[in-house]
């Protein structure tokens, strides 16, 4: 499987060789292009000189540009930035970003408005998914890699997202934005960047990462382990600043997304991950399932167990769903009892 961390050196380089096969694509269809016109005239020539129509010497060329801008497959950035109550992204992003990178707004663009029991965050139907993912200039072979400023919690939705919908190489950067300014690469700034966006024809359709309904949830620690992405302060009830009703769903286990990270917001290695999460219980022959408060920071642990080598389940509703359906139980304090309150 793909890694789905990438470090910004390895982005570095990656961008760099984009670029360089871009170039050598753009040479190679000059090149192609002038030798045609050349070949068209010289066959002119003879023509007028036999007497005879020209036979245009095009036909191989087409095939040969194709190959020369095929390259390796062409990158995506994309700038997910975005945080609870936190600024708007799209100004961050236009006061600093990635070169090359497209801004993406998570709200709209990762998320649709919902029902009270969908949730806060309800994921977007695969056909506003995918105008967007177009508008980005998204197609169909290429690899993607997102990024936020906010320990790779909204990069994660994006990620798991992308992956849900068919897209097979998507990539975190690890560590973050601060990640890319602290190896010293350069940012670019205004919004030129999505201006000079070609739409893209990718074609997505749902279903390729494990997804579970509410139902689902309710009898997953049965049979799997749940987890529970958010502060544990919200998984004992303690408080509850979003939702209508504190705690969490009964005989989940409590796993901060904190836990993922080392003291530089990057993630832990895939050794260090898998040992966190077979201490929550998780296991090669026990299915696996997170949600949070409204399905964005669960896709960080889904990330992070992705990373030690599981493929978990992602319950998007996560707990705004729960919690604004009123014959759902609910379970209280610092143990995963299945008993409800």
């Amino acid at each position: 499987m793909i890694n789905p961390l990438i470090t910004a050196t390895e982005l570095a380089a990656l961008l760099d060789s984009a670029t360089a096969d871009s170039a050598t694509a753009d040479s190679a269809i000059t090149d192609s292009a002038t030798a045609d016109g050349k070949a068209n005239d010289s066959a002119a020539n003879d023509s007028a000189a036999n007497g005879g129509a020209a036979n245009g010497g095009a036909s191989n060329s087409d095939a040969s540009n194709s190959d020369a801008a095929s390259g390796g497959a062409p990158v995506l950035l994309l700038d997910v930035r975005w945080s609870l109550g936190g600024p708007a992204g799209l100004p961050l992003y236009e006061a600093g970003h990635i070169p090359g990178a497209v801004y993406v707004d998570l709200s709209t663009e990762l998320a649709r408005h919902g029902e009270p029991h969908e949730g806060r965050h309800p994921l977007p139907t695969v056909e506003d998914f995918q105008s967007a993912a177009r508008g980005w200039g998204l197609n169909d072979g290429d690899t993607v890699v997102v990024y936020d400023d906010w320990n790779g919690l909204a990069a994660g939705r994006a990620w798991w997202l992308l992956r849900y919908m068919g897209v097979a190489d998507v990539r975190v950067l690890d560590g973050a934005l601060a990640a890319w300014r602290a190896a010293g690469h350069p940012l670019a700034t205004g919004s030129a960047d999505m201006a000079n966006v070609t739409p893209g024809t990718v074609t997505l359709s749902t279903g390729h990462e494990p997804l579970l309904t509410a139902d689902d949830a309710a009898t997953f620690p049965q049979s799997g382990v749940l987890l529970d992405a958010r502060v544990g302060e919200r998984y004992r009830g303690e408080t509850e600043p979003l939702d209508p009703r504190a705690g969490h769903i009964p005989g989940a286990i409590s796993a901060p997304t904190a836990g993922n990270l080392d003291e530089a917001g990057r993630f832990l290695d895939p050794v260090a991950l898998r040992e966190r999460y077979e201490a929550l219980g998780v296991s090669e022959d026990r299915p696996v399932g997170v949600y949070c408060g409204s399905g964005i920071t669960a896709a960080h642990d889904a990330l992070a167990l992705t990373v030690a080598g599981f493929r978990p389940a992602l319950f998007a509703g996560s707990w705004s769903a729960w919690a604004n359906q009123p014959g759902r139980q609910v379970a209280t304090g610092d143990k995963p009892s299945t008993q409800p309150d």
